[in-house]
């Protein structure tokens, strides 16, 4: 059985500044090419049976720059839709709802194109993506490139957890994930770990 490996994309202007960015199609910013550019090394001699990757510029690119080829994109990868809280940091939404917390609160509505979504809605999509790829992994690791929050909840639902225990799992960008099995159960196998930790132990 393969591993899934997930790969969050590379830092940008919101998440280098901690705004929510949901379905906003920003670019990497120049450490964030430089933080795909360094997963290469470590994916370079890995084969993959299969590749797929949120249809965000910010994970195609990252995708692009680690050496990945991408076999499909999947919109049920894109990024939690943050709804009215799209570009807001968590500081600022605080300031009118003291306590707010995102896995436990959710978000408001926003306009046409960022109505949000609820985690259970999150959980929904990523459930459907393990779906598709759970026969895909015994012909070997399935690689996703991916967006924070999702991601998360993705792990989580993995796991056989609820998709707001996605809050356990704290994830940087540009970093390198596995999650794999023991005895027949999805574990973590490797959480959270930049490109050189990663090439440091093969």
């Amino acid at each position: 059985m393969g591993e899934v490996i997930v790969l969050r994309h590379g830092e940008t202007e919101w998440s280098r500044d901690r705004r929510h960015t949901g379905r906003t199609d920003l670019p990497l910013t120049e450490r964030g090419e430089e933080q795909a550019r360094a997963l290469a090394p470590v994916l370079r001699d890995r084969p993959f049976a299969r590749v797929l990757c949120s249809p965000a510029s910010r994970a195609l690119r990252t995708a692009e720059l680690a050496g990945l080829s991408v076999d499909a994109t999947d919109p049920d990868l894109w990024e939690w839709d943050y709804g009215g809280y799209e570009g807001i940091t968590s500081a600022r939404i605080r300031e009118d709802r003291p306590g707010w917390y995102l896995w436990a609160d959710g978000v408001i509505p926003g306009d046409a194109d960022h109505p949000g979504e609820t985690v259970e809605q999150v959980g929904e999509r990523v459930d459907a993506v393990l779906a598709r790829i759970r026969p895909l992994l015994a012909d070997g690791d399935v690689a996703l490139v991916a967006h924070g929050h999702v991601l998360r909840v993705l792990t989580a639902r993995r796991l056989g957890l609820e998709p707001a225990d996605g809050r356990l799992f704290a994830l940087e960008t540009g970093t390198l994930s596995a999650l794999g099995t023991e005895h027949d159960r999805p574990v973590i196998s490797a959480w959270n770990v930049p490109p050189s930790a990663a090439a440091e132990h093969g």
